[in-house]
């Protein structure tokens, strides 16, 4: 998709992968207007002392919430692209505040998906997470119910024609309220707590993330789950990377959590092609034209009963692949640099 001259609005813009986002449209991809739709004033504070706007005048703050749907119609009036990454995401957090969660990641999704359509907004993507693939966590279920919604979305938009798609990746490095800087503050203390010792889970970086996102929005059609091919690594092996020097402590695992994660369940194979880097779970609608979808998208059905999964992922990342990472300058700052 050509983002040259449109308008485009990400919710929970103020993260950490709205911030990447936000850069990388600003310094390669020529927008009219970047609208950073959340609810804290503070962070979009402290985001405008990053992006100044003597340098960039396009980028526009909303301050809301996706629980509040008129606030939602006055912000994506004019919007042509809306990139939902606003959630409750904290998996023990969700568990001990439940009905907060329903609000945001799935009443909150209801109303993206009606202002989106009412509005005339041409594409929509949500983020989702690994954690909504036969879901254990309230988290979990909250956005696999989100992602069952954006799915739905593409069948009563009518003659709007808005296109909704989700993309769903695992744990990203480095990210906010991620275990990798949780390890790094423990570093001091000479311990590191591991819930687990068998424990995997996928892992992507920032930019990878940012990079997928937009790749997809030139592939989707509307109601596709798409799905990164990305590394595993255990508990232990991040622990080692993260801190060498530290002894560890097993403290059990926490309510709502799996050893390993799932991205591409068994019971989703059957609506599944791969591609060379990525998976598309496709709607499983009587009228999706799945023979047609695969010959024109070049992908393969992949086998019955295969799953994507943590622990059995052909794609591992060893410590010093994850060493490496951590020491590679995030490219944020050298794309606002660029701009």
């Amino acid at each position: 998709m050509n983002f040259k001259d449109k308008v485009i609005l990400v919710t929970g813009g103020t993260g950490s992968f709205g911030h990447q986002f936000i850069a990388e449209i600003l310094a390669h991809h020529e927008p009219r207007k970047v609208i950073v739709f959340s609810r804290d004033e503070l962070k979009q504070y402290e985001m405008r002392q990053r992006f100044p706007e003597h340098r960039f005048p396009q980028l526009r703050f909303f301050i809301g919430d996706v629980r509040d749907r008129e606030r939602l119609y006055r912000a994506f009036d004019g919007v042509d692209v809306v990139v939902h990454a606003a959630a409750l995401k904290h998996v023990p957090i969700c568990e001990y505040n439940p009905l907060e969660a329903v609000k945001t990641n799935i009443i909150g999704a209801s109303n993206i998906i009606d202002a989106a359509i009412d509005r005339n907004v041409a594409k929509v993507i949500a983020l989702s997470t690994d954690k909504a693939a036969n879901p254990v966590n309230l988290y979990g279920a909250t956005k696999l119910c989100s992602d069952k919604l954006f799915v739905a979305a593409n069948h009563y938009s009518g003659h709007h024609k808005t296109e909704f798609s989700v993309v769903r990746y695992g744990n990203v490095v480095g990210s906010r309220g991620s275990v990798v800087p949780f390890f790094q503050q423990k570093r001091a203390s000479g311990t590191i707590p591991i819930t687990d010792p068998r424990m995997t889970r996928f892992w992507i970086t920032l930019d990878q993330g940012v990079d997928f996102v937009l790749k997809s929005f030139n592939r989707m059609r509307g109601g596709e789950v798409f799905v990164p091919k990305i590394p595993s690594m255990t508990i232990m092996e991040l622990a080692k990377a993260v801190a060498p020097d530290c002894q560890t402590e097993i403290v059990g695992i926490r309510p709502g959590e799996k050893l390993h994660e799932t991205m591409v369940t068994p019971d989703d194979a059957r609506n599944t092609y791969e591609y060379d880097d990525y998976f598309a779970i496709v709607p499983d609608y009587r009228d999706w034209d799945r023979e047609a979808f695969a010959r024109e998208t070049g992908g393969r059905a992949v086998p019955e009963g295969f799953a994507y999964s943590s622990d059995s992922n052909d794609h591992w990342l060893s410590a010093a692949d994850l060493e490496a990472m951590l020491r590679r300058p995030t490219a944020l700052a050298g794309q606002i640099e660029r701009v």
